[in-house]
């Protein structure tokens, strides 16, 4: 099997990041967008991406992740497709967590294909905190990480970039990124 080389990039900042820096206390942002800093952060990301011969794009269908990719990658030399993967998700922890139907996603990001995701493609199991968010089981976290390498093993690309999120990513590669970072692991 050939090793895949993946591009880890974690989303820029939104505007519960900024809110919980703050004061670490649940702003209840809902799928939060990104912040202003998280749209600088994304511009001057870009061009640090410009050589690499990415294949596609996997994203989340989170908001601050859309944004991400497709600034990233909106106008990337390689003009690569993207991919919304429900599996590239965040762990449902906090408001932010809380994803939006495909129909608000496709009004808004006109030029992704979400017709393929569920009403509710996020964790919404269980009983409901105090906030209204059921916290997703890390048990849950774990299985749909391991589905999401398998999914990407089985992918024809060999070079593939993965705008998703903090959490998400240590999960997947046992690293912390900071906002906009990016990180290249080789997956076999």
């Amino acid at each position: 099997m050939t090793a895949k080389t993946i591009l880890c990039i974690r989303h820029g900042e939104s505007t519960f990041n900024r809110a919980w820096r703050a004061t670490p206390v649940d702003p209840l942002h809902f799928d939060a967008p990104l912040s202003e800093t998280g749209h600088e952060q994304v511009r001057q990301a870009r061009p640090t991406l410009a050589d690499l011969p990415v294949e596609i794009v996997i994203v989340s269908p989170l908001t601050r992740a859309l944004q991400t990719a497709l600034g990233l990658f909106g106008e990337h030399p390689s003009a690569p497709p993207m991919l919304v993967a429900h599996l590239a998700r965040e762990r449902v922890e906090n408001s932010c967590d809380v994803g939006r139907s495909p129909a608000l996603l496709a009004a808004e990001f006109p030029s992704v294909d979400v017709a393929h995701l569920d009403d509710v493609w996020w964790h919404a199991e269980g009983e409901a905190d105090e906030r209204g968010i059921c916290v997703e089981p890390l048990e849950a976290v774990h299985a749909r990480v391991a589905e999401f390498r398998s999914f990407l093993l089985g992918r024809p690309e060999r070079v593939i970039a993965v705008v998703a999120h903090g959490t998400f990513f240590f999960h997947l590669t046992g690293r912390h990124l900071a906002n906009c970072e990016v990180a290249t692991f080789e997956l076999k």
